[in-house]
């Protein structure tokens, strides 16, 4: 069922009337009209367009998903769509949920798929700052755009804390190399998701402060301004990010080798003390006479070759950090 609301001078004064009575609404002075569908079809959209004067062009974007964070203007609206995020904590994946709106003069129509996007964190904005309400429908959209802006804020933070701990697993005496893999590319693939949702932001929040689309007054510059903040320190958190976890694969390749060199220095260290037993008893095994042949005092001067050969071996790459 469809969502409204009716703000009259900044006040809200009629809230869960029909559709159909919109454009009736929007013809009396100075009213601000909120419209929300949720999983509409095509002939709903086209009945609002109808109403509204909707292009068929946006209309047509609001049915198709998929479509790049972007403000697109007409003669009588502007058509947004934005994307709220969500991260998994538990996988490190990120989940996206398009919003669409259609921008008004006088009026606000939010388009959602599915119910994933929560709408009432959206009314409860507007209801906390209920003396922006006479800024008409640019109070609407900051409310809006805030509770978009705030979810990619929360998945930057969210994703940070996860690096972090990727940083912790690569130190570890002994990584679960598999798990550090899995994770990080995790990590990359919700980075990347969230960089195509977050830098086209920039350029919507921008266009909407400009002075000829006439949606943001003077009441309402600062609490854009701050949104747009919002928005360069979630894009350039979400670049560091990406940076950083590109070095931290980068790192555990390099600790990995490092590790590996170490393994092969010793395994080489020990095949060189053990090959000095096996020369000495491989003359030793030669079927012609040698000093202490058949002799029980040979065997003695063997053993105590192979030793001191084996221990002096052992002394001199231990000395070198060979083992």
């Amino acid at each position: 069922m469809p969502l409204t609301r009716l703000y009259r001078d900044g006040v809200l004064e009629a809230e869960g009337f029909g559709v159909e009575e919109v454009a009736e609404r929007l013809a009396e002075d100075g009213v601000v009209v909120w419209v929300d569908l949720c999983g509409p079809s095509r002939s709903d959209l086209e009945l609002l367009a109808e109403e509204l004067g909707l292009h068929e062009l946006a209309v047509e974007d609001a049915v198709q998903e998929h479509e790049r964070p972007k403000l697109d203007r007409y003669d009588t609206h502007s058509f947004l769509t934005a994307y709220a995020v969500r991260l998994d904590h538990a996988t490190g994946r990120l989940a996206t949920v398009e919003v669409d709106a259609f921008l008004t003069s006088k009026a606000l129509v939010t388009v959602r798929a599915d119910d994933r996007f929560d709408i009432g964190r959206v009314t409860a904005r507007w209801d906390g700052s209920p003396h922006l309400a006479g800024c008409g429908v640019g109070f609407l959209v900051h409310g809006l755009l805030d509770v978009v802006v705030d979810s990619h804020f929360e998945a930057v933070q969210a994703l940070d804390d996860h690096v972090e701990g990727l940083e912790d697993m690569v130190f570890d005496e002994r990584p679960s190399t598999t798990e550090v893999q899995r994770r990080s590319l995790a990590m990359r693939r919700s980075l990347v998701t969230l960089r195509r949702v977050v830098l086209p932001m920039r350029e919507v929040v921008n266009t909407l402060m400009r002075r000829d689309v006439g949606l943001v007054d003077g009441p309402m510059t600062p609490y854009f301004q701050d949104v747009y903040d919002h928005v360069l320190r979630a894009s350039e958190w979400t670049e560091s990010l990406r940076d950083l976890v590109a070095t931290i694969r980068d790192t555990q390749l390099n600790i990995q080798g490092y590790r590996l060199n170490l393994i092969m220095k010793k395994v080489t260290g020990w095949a060189a003390i053990i090959a000095l037993p096996t020369a000495v008893t491989g003359f030793y095994g030669q079927n012609v006479p040698y000093p202490g042949y058949d002799q029980p005092w040979g065997f003695w001067v063997s053993t105590a070759v192979m030793v001191l050969l084996s221990l002096g071996l052992y002394a001199s790459f231990k000395r070198r950090d060979w083992l």
